[in-house]
């Protein structure tokens, strides 16, 4: 682990070396990729240098062991010996699982677009409930989130609403999010108190920031409308919500949260070109999820992997076996629980692969 470790502080030093150097911005794609492994080994770094004092530590107090005659002094190095061993155990531990190679989209900004599936005005509904659940989520975490786009359900709740969620490590913790929700209920148009089942489906896409790919604004056609709330009336009467298609693709992005067509114009390319990039890096999700149960939600979106169940106020995570009776609190954004047990079930998958 040592040898791993001073490998990383080496490459490190060369990134701080080459980020500091006069022509570090003559190629502006470079330099952000620079910074960004920067901020991603700075972390890891920071790490080897309180297991490299811990050990230079457990050596001194060895040595006071072998040669210290004072009997107190040796029962004050041994106590302080079996602290730093335990204090050590724990950061390999910790530095193991650092050192398991993270996904590079990970660290980026999410775009998360919740639609209702099967289930009519229920289905609606219970998309409404999933963004106000990850809503309260991305709150607790410190998120930011910026609304892209939405449409209103008849009976209440959304057939679709689009999100911006800024960050850190926004993508790699909402990622497992991605596929089929499932809720088992009585709907409120119900008079006979049958439970009802209904779906909707998650996407979650990491952000592509425009050095991701060439996106080349003559590929792109830009339609303009006025704004339009429930029921089809205008919200405004300018045309300031904002469709972009890519052309070579047909893949199709729009905007009319804000009042400026100017900013819907930003929000929907932002989307556009996510959305572009994500056609590739699906292949990656693709070949990752043929092995990792637990990444089975971002490679194969029509999976079911959750389903919340109100008559037992049940909540079970089927790509994990995880079942939790806390259903309120998890509509009320408490779900780090179930995430953490999903990144916990494929990082021991990662090192079981022999990554680490």
């Amino acid at each position: 682990m040592l040898e791993k470790l001073e490998a990383i502080k080496r490459r490190f030093e060369d990134v701080e070396v080459e980020l500091s150097s006069p022509n570090a911005m003559s190629d502006m794609k470079r330099f952000a990729q620079l910074n960004k492994e920067y901020k991603e080994l700075s972390k890891i770094v920071a790490e080897y240098h309180i297991y490299n004092n811990i050990m230079s530590n457990i050596e001194s107090n060895k040595e006071i062991l072998a040669t210290e005659k004072d009997e107190e002094f040796r029962e004050m190095a041994k106590a302080e010996l079996d602290t730093l061993i335990h204090e050590r155990d724990k950061m390999e531990e910790d530095i193991r699982l650092m050192l398991i190679p993270s996904d590079p989209e990970d660290a980026k900004n999410a775009i998360l677009e919740i639609r209702a599936g099967t289930g009519g005005d229920e289905a609606s509904l219970f998309a409404g409930d999933l963004f106000r659940m990850y809503q309260r989520f991305c709150e607790n975490k410190g998120w930011k989130t910026e609304l892209v786009d939405y449409t209103q359900g008849t009976a209440g709740g959304y057939k679709e609403i689009i999100l911006n969620v800024s960050g850190e490590d926004v993508y790699g913790t909402l990622k497992y999010e991605s596929g089929v929700h499932r809720v088992q209920r009585v709907p409120a148009t119900e008079t006979q108190g049958r439970v009802h089942t209904s779906a909707a489906s998650i996407v979650v896409l990491p952000e592509a920031d425009e050095f991701d790919i060439d996106l080349k604004v003559s590929d792109i056609r830009k339609d303009f409308f006025c704004s339009s709330g429930p029921g089809g009336q205008s919200v405004n009467t300018t045309y300031s919500a904002v469709r972009l298609t890519h052309v070579p693709t047909g893949i199709v992005a729009q905007c009319q949260d804000e009042k400026s067509q100017h900013k819907n114009y930003d929000k929907a390319l932002s989307v556009l070109r996510s959305r572009i990039y994500e056609m590739e890096y699906a292949k990656h999700l693709d070949e990752v999820s043929k092995k990792r149960k637990t990444m089975v939600a971002t490679g194969d979106r029509s999976a079911k992997i959750r389903t919340y169940n109100y008559p037992q106020s049940r909540l079970t995570e089927h790509r994990i076996g995880l079942t939790s009776y806390n259903l309120n609190g998890v509509m009320n954004g408490d779900i780090q629980d179930i995430i953490d047990g999903l990144q916990f079930a494929e990082n021991a998958e990662k090192l079981k692969e022999g990554t680490i």
